[in-house]
Formats: structure tokens, C-alpha cells, sequence
């Protein structure tokens, strides 16, 4: 009877020890709680990373279509003069950047857009009476000198179109001040006056600036007023600006702390004395500020690339154009306010960077 025992306890052992093993679980890996992408493997290399489609050609004619609006508009109001300034400035533009690129011996760059847009936004912001000569001027000027002397796109400090028009404002000062309205302009709702015989050309800016009028609002925002040839309609700015900030392809917070410190500082002084100051209303939409805070200021070349520069940056250009329309001696200063920044911007990177993983403070 032991024996048999013996042998059915041996029968019955192993298949316990089986059974045993069955049921024990191995252990859980504790890095399989870290994150792993789905259908997408790590991929190790240097910096710079990118995980999108965007590249400078994209962006680059993203940023000549969201200008299409204003490019029509510009036309619609100041006739064939208008479609002649773009289209010279555009071609100027592509030509010196074409010339420039061969003697250095580099490769062509005119397939990125960035000539076309540099030609697009100078004329843009150019007077709609100024000559066809002068424009090629400033467009071979803000090619050559705002961009190539520097090593080409990327390697530029300021705003190559508006480097380009500051050439111009400085060597045609009459010129560059002489202004027409558009040719359906309502005289009346535009001024609100009932005399228009000195008022003819002036822009709302100046008008405040040198004869205490202040227009009215509704003719500011949907255009057919006087002034550059892409500052007539904020309608058509902020569809195009919009468009940029939905494609992601320009910075929310430049428009937003751009528009913001002028609207803050703007309404500071208005509140103090409403007869002596500009409503900030008046401020946002008069001028060139919308286009360039959202087509130049927001530049990716020549604004800061950390969050926190990005709002020192945009703020400082609006505190200095506040200063200059209302203490200044010219009436509007969107130019002068972005380049001032632009200058600024290393040492705004400089300072603003953000501290590295396992950096020790010095």
C-alpha cells in the first residue's frame, strides 16, 4: 500500500508543479509605463527637430496667400497704379535676389517665396501715388541690403521689406508722404467733416496728428480710406492674419501682445484726455499697425524665438509706437517700432533662455 502511495503522490507532483507554474505571472517591466509612440518610431539625432510637414517654401507662400485679401482690395480702391507698384516691387525683388544669388555662387532661391514676399509687402506698405522707379529702388535695396549682405534668409537682422521702405522714407520724404484717397472714398463718413477742399490725400493718422480730425471707425475697418496701399482695410488684414495663426505659421503672441500693449497704452492716455488722444480703437485700426503685427512683426527670421521674447518683444514695439504717434513728430511708426525691435532680438534670445535639463546656474 506505501508503494502504491509512493507512485500516485510521484503521478500527482508533477502536474501540481505544472499547474503552479501556470499560474505564476511574470513580472511587470516597470519602463513599459513609459510613454512609447504609436506607429511612430524614436528617432535619435541633433537638434534642430521637426515633426511637421512645414518648410520655408510653405510658409513662405502661405504667407503671400493670406496677403491675397489686402492685395485685391489695394487694387479695388487705387485702380491699375496699384497692381503696377506690386508688380514691380515683386519683380525687382525676385531679380536682384536671382543676380545676387548667382554671383555668390549659390543656388537658386526663388522657388521659397521669400523674394516674392519681400517685393509684396514693401509695396504694400508704399504711398499709392509713388513712382514705379523708386519702388524698384527700395525692392533692389531690401533684397540686396536687408537680406543677401547678411548671408542670405536666415541670416538677416531686420525686417528686410521695412528696411526697404525705411530707405525709401529717407530718400523721398515728399514722396513717401504724399498720399491719395481711393477713388470711391466718402469723403464725408471718412473725416467727418463738411469741408474737404485741405483734407484731400491726408490719412487718418494725419489728419488727428496735424488737424485734430478724428475719422470715423467704420470706414478704418472696411477700408476705402487713405494711406499705403495694404493698410486701407483691416477687414481684409485680419482675414489674412487669421488664416496665418490657424496654419500655425505665425505666433500668436506678437499680434496678440502687439495689438494689446497699443490698445492698453493707447487707452491710458485717451482715458486721461479724451479731446487730446485717439481713442484705442482708432489706434488698432488706423494705420499700418494690424499688418504689421500680424505679416511683419510676426517674421520669424528677425523676432525672438522663446515664449518669454516673444512678449517683451511684441510689447516694446507697441509701447514705442504709442510714443511715437502721440509725441512723435510723424503720425504713424509701425516701421520704426519693428525694426527698433528687431535690433533687439539676440539680445532678447540672449537673456531669455530657458534654462537646459541638469544646467548648473553660473
Amino acid at each position: 500500500m506505501e508503494k502504491q502511495d509512493n507512485n500516485t503522490r510521484e503521478q500527482v507532483k508533477p502536474e501540481i508543479k505544472t499547474q503552479d507554474k501556470a499560474e505564476i505571472k511574470p513580472k511587470k517591466d516597470p519602463r513599459d509605463r513609459l510613454y512609447k509612440p504609436k506607429g511612430r518610431p524614436l528617432i535619435m539625432g541633433s537638434s534642430p527637430h521637426s515633426l511637421t510637414n512645414d518648410n520655408v517654401r510653405k510658409i513662405m507662400w502661405s504667407v503671400c496667400l493670406a496677403l491675397l485679401p489686402t492685395t485685391v482690395m489695394s487694387v479695388i480702391f487705387f485702380g491699375f497704379k496699384a497692381l503696377l507698384l506690386i508688380g514691380s516691387s515683386i519683380l525687382a525683388a525676385m531679380l536682384t535676389e536671382f543676380v545676387i544669388t548667382r554671383i555668390r555662387g549659390k543656388h537658386d532661391t526663388l522657388d521659397d517665396g521669400s523674394a516674392f514676399l519681400t517685393g509684396l509687402l514693401l509695396a504694400l506698405t508704399l504711398p499709392p501715388s509713388f513712382s514705379v522707379g523708386g519702388t524698384v529702388i527700395g525692392a533692389v535695396f531690401a533684397i540686396a541690403v536687408g537680406k543677401q549682405i547678411f548671408g542670405g534668409l536666415g541670416c538677416n537682422i531686420f525686417n528686410p521689406a521695412l528696411l526697404g521702405r525705411a530707405f525709401l522714407q529717407a530718400s523721398f520724404p515728399v514722396k513717401m508722404t504724399t498720399w491719395v484717397l481711393p477713388r470711391y472714398a466718402d469723403l464725408h463718413a471718412y473725416t467727418g467733416a463738411s469741408s474737404t477742399d485741405a483734407l484731400t490725400g491726408a490719412t487718418p493718422l494725419g489728419l488727428f496728428k496735424y488737424e485734430h480730425i478724428l475719422s470715423d471707425i467704420k470706414p478704418l475697418f472696411f477700408g476705402n480710406i487713405g494711406g499705403s496701399l495694404g493698410e486701407t482695410s483691416a477687414l481684409a488684414l485680419l482675414a489674412g492674419g487669421l488664416f496665418l495663426l490657424i496654419m500655425r505659421h505665425a505666433d500668436w503672441r506678437i499680434p496678440v501682445g502687439f495689438l494689446g500693449s497699443v490698445f492698453i497704452l493707447g487707452g491710458i492716455f485717451w482715458l486721461t484726455d479724451q479731446q487730446a488722444y485717439p481713442s484705442p480703437i482708432f489706434h488698432i485700426f488706423s494705420g499700418g499697425l494690424i499688418l504689421g503685427a500680424f505679416f511683419m512683426a510676426t517674421d520669424m527670421v528677425t523676432s525672438p524665438i522663446t515664449p518669454k521674447g516673444t512678449w517683451i518683444y511684441s510689447i516694446g514695439a507697441g509701447i514705442i509706437l504709442v510714443i511715437i504717434r502721440l509725441f512723435g513728430g510723424l503720425p504713424e511708426g509701425v516701421m520704426y517700432s519693428i525694426l527698433l525691435m528687431n535690433g533687439l532680438t539676440p539680445l532678447i534670445n540672449r537673456y531669455t533662455r530657458p534654462q537646459f535639463f541638469g544646467e548648473a546656474r553660473a
